[in-house]
């Protein structure tokens, strides 16, 4: 629809092998200069220490594995909290409760009444698009609606409000920008990138630098300000079919003109820590890649901040575990990320790796140096303790209007209007609008992943307190007007509306589980275009405000609107779509789109276009977007014929991530809780997320044999009749720690009947076939579904599958489905 407006040389994104070439490389001119006082201060502090009070510096645990006394005893030199993850375990938790575990891990740090340390410890989080796991924090759009924005210096407000906001729960350190250049935009991290475009992700890597630590000559890390990351190095937008954590086989010189430009930005503006990344780069994986971290990164280019691991990325490399792996430490690792109870082994197995030399007490040292150049920079070791820091405790400043203010800016200026047909928007405010789809209310669904929850799931609109829904806005704009808007998520109305605004999209996702296979936009269920054809064959004019967290192929949903608005995923200031989607009450322009696409918009569900490709045919070119004074019609024909196969797999309750058609609730006794964190306590059970092939793909049951109590899974709006006619058994990936003889049981019930109508239950005892795996192996286990509903009719509202146990037992499960396959070989009912 319109030509790109690159000038540069279309590049040849894939080579057979890596062409090793250092001076590809720039030595950076960073902002911030090393002081001849510090590095004076980081050798005496290093000569007073010993190996362990060293290792200690380089081991950063969550904060759900270790407790303050862990922290008094070990001096750890940082720790973290995981997406998710939240003090006391409590999603609700308060700023007061942030500053608390801050301040009682900070004492703890410098009480050298165990191991003799005195050095401060500081707290990182992934504050991705604000303060995101705080209750009540403002979210600002994710960074694919920033990229659209192209405004450096909004960045750079809404990095300096990140760090106020953060710095009142009383954290240092944040995990962010993501610098990642995205080239296939089926990768589940889309939209944590700016843009497929190395240019804007160089420029915004230097101003949301400069916001969060400040400028190197004015308030570098001073009281209002955080410790920042650029990540992950290197090349994770660029790995083969957008896979998470997936491999690169870009060639050098790509590597640093595509995937590299955001570090030379972040560098220059004085970032001080990089972020190695999951990713591998021809077979290595960037954690244990020398190369490129100490003979690249370190050496040439001059960076002298640290380099921090990403969640046990270190395990990955070949020869490690979690546990064990000195060749992180030795490729040029500073600081191993080590959630989960590895944190220890890890820790002895380094010291003894440096006692025998296969770790050198030279790469310790350096390692060491470093951490504490940057804590030195920042001045931990100065400034009060957390609870009372400049910003530490005023509440107030979390999620204040101000802050909202550039938020709904923001928000205003990311959103992309790709299609206004007959010049339908703005919309008059006075007229009677009907506002559909299942985003239209729903700020969980327009802030999407690293919203409160990790993958942004389980939220109400009550999580954000203070925000706005997409609906808040348009209908505080049409009341005061004097127009009607009502909302009707299906669709349904008494009186003829004037024109319908459609507010659909993709359901949340953060990392590795929101890998797409295509773009094509519910292959499997067409329920949107559905709506929007209904409005059509009415003669109702027809708005889309599209949520997503990536371009993707919405030929259909095009054709059947009048006008379509690309919003990404906005945050929690919904009321800025309203601002530009609606007139003023004079039926005035109040603000015209300014969003251009960062990211080409696809053609096809399955063919990957990026500005400078040699082949480049998107539907929408990368800079194109219409605003008021734009005359452009889009045909109304676009092709809707895909090659895109849309394969049976029987219906999937938990595989890697909760199916969204289903709701998960720990119980216990007579209390019920739904699942919205990765961790939850209940009497007689514990429940946790844990990693079995990527992070947090699977979770633990602790079941503590003093009642019954488990974990059921409800069909939403719909029951399993097809299943239980259809189905020839579950499944069940499944994990002991060791040979279990207690009774654990599956079961299938009723609608509003899953824990205790005997009537309309069916359980099933799998203990036989627990007590036949082998320890700490992942491995699958059928139940014939005739095991599961004999004496049921599929005419039974069967919605409901739990599993529980009154005995101690510990289960891992990674993946439950109902299968339809004659090849499952089902197991016996015993």
């Amino acid at each position: 629809m319109a030509a790109c407006s690159g000038d540069k040389t279309p590049i040849n994104p894939a080579v057979s092998s890596p062409q090793v070439k250092n001076e590809i490389w720039p030595k950076i001119q960073s902002e911030v200069v090393q002081d001849p006082n510090i590095e004076t201060r980081i050798e005496s502090l290093l000569a007073t220490m010993s190996l362990k009070q060293k290792v200690a510096q380089m081991i950063q645990p969550e904060i759900r594995d270790i407790t303050v006394e862990d922290m008094r005893e070990y001096g750890f030199g940082s720790y973290l909290n995981g997406g998710g993850s939240f003090p006391n375990g409590n999603k609700q938790s308060t700023p007061q409760d942030w500053i608390n575990l801050a301040e009682q891990m900070y004492q703890a740090s410098i009480d050298d009444s165990l191991d003799g340390s005195t050095i401060p410890t500081m707290w990182g989080t992934d504050a991705v698009h604000g303060h995101n796991n705080v209750i009540g924090a403002t979210l600002f759009p994710h960074n694919i609606g920033l990229g659209a924005a192209n405004n450096p210096d909004l960045i750079e407000k809404i990095a300096a409000i990140t760090a106020t906001e953060v710095m009142v729960t009383g954290i240092d350190w944040v995990f962010a920008p993501t610098v990642a250049v995205v080239r296939d935009d089926r990768w589940g991290r889309t939209y944590e990138s700016y843009s497929e475009d190395p240019e804007i992700v160089k420029a915004y890597a230097a101003s949301i630098v400069r916001g969060l630590q400040g400028h190197a000559e004015q308030d570098f890390l001073g009281d209002n300000r955080v410790i920042s990351t650029v990540k992950h190095f290197v090349g994770d937008g660029g790995t083969q079919n957008g896979v998470d954590q997936g491999d690169n086989l870009t060639s050098e010189q790509v590597l640093f003109d595509i995937h590299a430009q955001g570090y030379v930005g972040g560098l220059t503006a004085g970032a001080q820590s990089v972020m190695a990344s999951f990713n591998s780069w021809h077979g290595n994986k960037l954690h244990g890649n020398k190369y490129l971290l100490t003979d690249v990164l370190k050496e040439k280019m001059g960076f002298d901040g640290f380099v921090v691991g990403d969640w046990n990325g270190h395990g990955q490399i070949k020869g490690c575990s979690n546990e064990n792996c000195p060749q992180a430490v030795n490729a040029g690792l500073d600081i191993y990320m080590v959630p989960t109870s590895a944190w220890k082994p890890l820790f002895h197995n380094l010291v003894a790796q440096v006692e025998s030399g296969e770790i050198s007490q030279a790469r310790i040292d350096d390692a060491v140096r470093r951490i504490l150049r940057v804590k030195l920079r920042a001045g931990l070791f100065e400034k009060p303790s957390p609870a009372n820091r400049k910003y530490s405790g005023k509440t107030e400043l979390i999620g204040q209007k101000s802050h909202r203010d550039i938020a709904r800016q923001a928000v205003r200026e990311s959103l992309v209007l790709l299609k206004n047909n007959g010049n339908l928007l703005p919309i008059s405010p006075k007229q009677n609008i009907l506002v559909a789809g299942d985003g239209a209310d729903n700020i969980g669904k327009q802030a999407g992943g690293w919203s409160v929850t990790w993958q942004g799931t389980g939220n109400t609109n009550a999580d954000f307190p203070g925000g706005s829904s997409i609906y808040d806005g348009i209908a505080a704009k049409v009341t005061a007007a004097g127009g009607t808007s009502t909302l009707s998520v299906d669709g349904a109305f008494t009186d003829k509306p004037d024109v319908a605004i459609v507010v659909f999209g993709e359901e949340p996702y953060a990392e590795g589980q929101g890998d797409l296979e295509h773009l094509a936009y519910q292959a499997e269920n067409k329920q949107d275009l559905a709506l929007l054809e209904s409005f059509k064959a009415q003669g109702i004019p027809t708005i889309s405000v599209f949520i997503s967290g990536r371009p993707m192929w919405v030929n259909a949903e095009l054709n059947a609107s009048d006008a379509f608005v690309a919003a990404w995923l906005p945050g929690t200031e919904g009321a800025g779509v309203a601002e530009v989607i609606l007139a003023d009450s004079q039926n005035q322009v109040q603000f015209d789109f300014k969003g251009k696409l960062a990211f080409s918009w696809p053609n096809d569900p399955q063919a990957m276009n990026n500005r400078l490709d040699t082949e480049y045919q998107p539907l929408f070119a990368y800079g194109y977007g219409l605003d008021y004074t734009s005359t452009t019609d889009v045909p109304n024909d676009l092709t809707t014929e895909t090659n895109v196969k849309i394969q049976a797999s029987g219906l999937a309750v938990f595989s890697g991530k909760l199916d969204p058609k289903w709701s998960m609730t720990l119980f216990s006794a007579q209390q019920k809780k739904e699942v919205s964190s990765n961790t939850l306590t209940l009497p007689h059970i514990g429940y946790r997320t844990i990693d079995k092939n990527i992070q947090e793909d699977a979770f633990k049951l602790d079941f503590l044999g003093s009642g019954k109590a488990g974990v059921s899974f409800v069909l939403k709006n719909s029951s399993l009749a097809e299943m239980l006619t259809n189905a020839s058994a579950l499944v069940l990936n499944i994990k002991t720690e060791q040979a279990k003889t207690n009774s654990v049981f599956v079961k299938m019930a009723c609608s509003g009947q899953q824990e205790n109508n005997a009537a309309c239950t069916q359980a099933v005892d799998i203990s036989h076939q627990l007590t036949q795996l082998s320890d700490n192996t992942w491995t699958d286990i059928t139940i014939d579904m005739t095991c599961l509903v004999q004496g049921l009719s599929a005419n039974e509202l069967v919605d409901s599958l739990s599993i529980y146990s009154d005995s101690n037992n510990s289960l891992s499960i990674s993946e439950l489905r109902f299968v339809t396959s004659t090849d499952i070989d089902s197991k016996s009912c015993e």
